[in-house]
């Protein structure tokens, strides 16, 4: 039972230190826009990537080199 005068207290602190993180969190308005984030991932503007290879060129195979 002595056990239990030391971690009353620290799970008290540890509590305390948890609400104030968050009350930090909510006052630098860690939770003010939920959605962005969300919705800058689906809706990406980047331009698509052009293929820079011919689609008919004939790929050289370096070991015929060798021979």
């Amino acid at each position: 039972m002595d056990i239990l005068l030391y971690l009353i207290p620290v799970a008290l602190v540890l509590g305390g230190v948890a609400l104030a993180a968050f009350l930090w969190a909510l006052k630098s308005g860690q939770f003010e826009d939920m959605e962005g984030a969300a919705n800058r991932i689906l809706f990406d503007d980047d331009a698509p990537k052009q293929n820079i290879e011919k689609p008919n060129a004939k790929k050289t195979n370096n070991s015929d080199k060798n021979n």
